[in-house]
């Protein structure tokens, strides 16, 4: 492993994707090595130039590792949690919580436990607290939906009791100028800072500048970061399919007339109000609660994930759309990160 930074401090990814904390951390000066298993997703991680371990994360060996990173980024699959999934995850949290016990005094129980589970994919869930028990990295940053914050809050309390100080909580990607109302729990750790969560750059009302500073920017709006001009609210949150195949292309391959006419009609809700969850089963933003449908391409999903445009994600429509579905957002992951990041670097000097 020799991503590195200017520093030479390295980073290790789990479940790296195609590249969502990658790219969050190469605005901040950082390059990360990820562990994905998805061909898919590595031939994107490595167009983008973004190192990769074709691996499964949970068969990988840690010991090799050891003292190698400074950093420990991840998101687990979350399908089985995902409200759009079949929520296997919910009958297994106590076999999570167990194994997240069991890998604190150091019994290995997974192969057991993942057997005993209605999706295997749960378990995975506990895969960054072996990695960050065996590795002792300096800061570690975890991100999952909002169903998994209870296993966050219990892995939290076991890293405080080895040295780091840890926040948990749920953050709103529009907040920090994603444009989608995406929100998403995190588990941010430090051995070196008193950890928190990112200050808020966007703001849905941000309100008139005072004595004690600016206003935050108002949210980044879906037809602003698309290009029709300025609206009024952001974007959903985008998500990669929900089945245990990843679901139905979240951006479907329907007419565009309905999001022609919404780009030219200021009348329709989407310049109004908010868009609501694009849901990885049905392939489109709206529908009856709305008024209608505005159905999106991958390249349409990518921007609304925050990711650069021109991004090389690899695939068909379905790869890549699931890709830009299951990843975090890279302004989200900057933003979570940057606090952590110059922790570690103040550190290093």
């Amino acid at each position: 492993m020799n991503a590195v930074s200017p520093n030479g401090l390295r980073v290790l990814d789990l479940f790296a994707g195609p590249g969502g904390w990658s790219e969050g951390l190469r605005t901040l000066g950082f390059r990360d090595t990820g562990i994905e298993i998805d061909p898919a997703a590595c031939t994107t991680r490595a167009a983008a130039g973004h190192q990769t371990i074709r691996a499964d994360v949970a068969a990988y060996p840690t010991e090799p590792l050891r003292g190698k990173a400074v950093g420990l980024v991840g998101s687990a699959p979350c399908q089985p949690f995902s409200i759009a999934g079949h929520r296997g995850g919910t009958d297994d949290m106590d076999l999570c919580h167990q194994g997240l016990d069991d890998l604190a005094r150091g019994h290995d129980t997974r192969s057991a436990l993942r057997a005993a589970c209605t999706d295997p994919r749960s378990l995975l869930v506990v895969e960054p607290l072996r990695y960050a028990l065996a590795i002792r990295p300096e800061w570690i940053a975890l991100e999952q939906v909002p169903a998994v914050a209870p296993l966050f809050a219990h892995t939290a309390s076991i890293l405080h009791s080895v040295g780091y100080s840890v926040w948990t909580g749920v953050l709103n990607a529009a907040d920090y100028g994603v444009p989608q109302t995406r929100r998403r729990a995190f588990l941010l750790a430090s051995r070196h800072r008193p950890a928190a969560p990112p200050e808020p750059t966007h703001s849905k009302n941000p309100g008139p500048d005072t004595l004690f500073g600016p206003a935050l920017r108002p949210w980044v709006t879906m037809a602003e970061a698309l290009g029709w001009g300025y609206l009024q609210r952001p974007a959903p949150t985008v998500t990669g399919g929900g089945t245990r195949t990843g679901g139905a292309e979240p951006f479907g391959n329907a007419s565009r007339k309905a999001m022609r006419a919404a780009m030219e009609n200021p009348g329709h809700w989407a310049w109004k109000r908010p868009a609501p969850t694009v849901s990885g089963t049905v392939g489109h933003v709206g529908g009856k609660q709305t008024g209608g449908h505005l159905n999106l391409e991958p390249n349409e999903g990518a921007v609304l994930q925050s990711f650069r445009r021109g991004y090389p994600f690899q695939g068909n429509k379905g790869q890549r759309s699931l890709q830009i579905g299951n990843a975090v957002p890279p302004l989200l992951a900057a933003a979570a990160l940057r606090p952590l990041v110059t922790a570690a670097l103040e550190v290093a000097a």
